[in-house]
């Protein structure tokens, strides 16, 4: 049974920093792309970021452009959002999601068929 658990949300002042943790149980997650996802209340969910199964294909969403780092340790079977310079806008609960197939591109939204139950970051003085 494939299961992703999401760590290291919080709270955070803005301009901090947090490192988002996905750890994969039921599947190597290095065969596997591996996006982020964020919902923030009353709003929709959007892709934050997301990294192919090669580790060739690297995407940010706009607002995540320069301050997101997508990465992971296959060692650990771990994937890692690393997230500087965080403002309220960034405030959300965030998922990480993996796909069944494996597919050396990042997949779209409606193609990723695991996700994790969620952690939430809250950005405030």
């Amino acid at each position: 049974q494939v299961q992703l658990v999401e760590s290291g949300g919080g709270l955070v002042q803005p301009g901090g920093s947090l490192r988002l943790s996905c750890v994969g149980s039921g599947l190597t997650l290095d065969d596997y792309a591996v996006g982020w996802f964020r919902q923030a209340p009353g709003k929709k969910r959007e892709g934050v970021s997301c990294i192919s199964s090669t580790d060739r294909v690297t995407r940010y969403a706009d607002s995540a452009e320069g301050r997101f780092t997508i990465s992971r340790d296959k060692y650990k079977n771990t994937g890692y959002l690393q997230m500087n310079s965080l403002n309220p806008e960034d405030q959300a609960v965030y998922y990480c999601a993996t796909p069944r197939l494996k597919y050396g591109r990042c997949p779209s939204p409606d193609e990723y068929d695991y996700w994790g139950q969620g952690t939430q970051v809250t950005v405030s003085s």
